[in-house]
């Protein structure tokens, strides 16, 4: 579980595992090998039976500032028919998949930007703690692509409503920590200073349950909303955003 990566920092205590997106010099952009390694990371959690929290959060000045729009370039440049493309889309919901199923509760520790698949990212976590200077955007639509990444879209409605989503992805507009606490983004505001504490104060607390009884109540909670969700807005995902992205070079918007 500890052992190096690249793109990731990873540390446990007490039963908490804390993940940190490590690419501080890219806003914590993700990139393929950041996939494989979360990937990598969730699965391993699957069997581990010591880890009842996870804790999500990255390196430097933004918790996420989206995809590696170079890497996506690049891989276009590299192979036309968009299979490449394609592979790096369906590891993207592969890694949303298993965050949404895992049966330990995870946590989101949000500052700074928290963009397009930062977001989608953050959003298939159980809890979201951010810091009252967090600005959020979903921008796939002024880039050009569809909000297809993740399979994020129905985890999204779900969690901020139908409405509001499609405002915020239409428009593209940022928000703040108290519109994204306002729409259940957030289910914690707090000041910067305290965002550490307030992580930690949950984190503590959840890792003292039951943990069959917190799996179970997962469960429950997944079986609701979770699969729903995965089986409606993935299936069609990795085609979308390969086709938009062949179609089109990425703009700034």
């Amino acid at each position: 579980m500890l052992a190096d990566f690249k793109t990731l920092r990873v540390t446990a205590e007490h039963h908490i595992l804390r993940v940190q997106l490590d690419r501080p010099e890219s806003g914590n952009s993700i990139d393929g090998l950041m996939l494989t390694e979360l990937l990598n990371v969730l699965r391993t959690l699957e069997d581990d039976s010591m880890v009842r929290v996870m804790v999500l959060s990255g390196a430097g000045d933004h918790f996420c500032q989206g995809s590696d729009r170079s890497e996506l370039t690049r891989l276009l440049d590299e192979d036309l028919s968009g299979q490449l493309l394609r592979a790096l889309a369906n590891k993207a919901q592969r890694v949303c998949s298993t965050l949404s199923q895992l049966g330990i509760v995870t946590i989101a520790r949000l500052h700074g930007d928290v963009l397009g698949a930062g977001l989608a990212l953050a959003a298939f976590c159980d809890l979201r703690v951010g810091a009252d200077t967090c600005r959020f955007r979903m921008p796939e639509v002024a880039l050009g692509v569809p909000p297809a990444w993740g399979g994020a879209l129905p985890r999204l409605a779900e969690e901020a409503g139908q409405a509001w989503v499609r405002r915020l992805l239409l428009t593209s507009e940022s928000f703040d920590a108290a519109r994204a606490e306002q729409l259940s983004i957030l289910q914690e505001v707090v000041p910067a200073k305290a965002l550490d504490a307030a992580v930690a104060k949950w984190a503590k607390l959840i890792a003292r349950r039951d943990p069959t009884t917190t799996r179970i109540t997962k469960s429950m909670l997944n079986a609701r909303a979770g699969a729903t969700q995965l089986a409606v807005g993935t299936h069609l995902d990795d085609e979308l955003l390969t086709a938009a992205i062949t179609r089109r070079k990425l703009i700034r918007p």
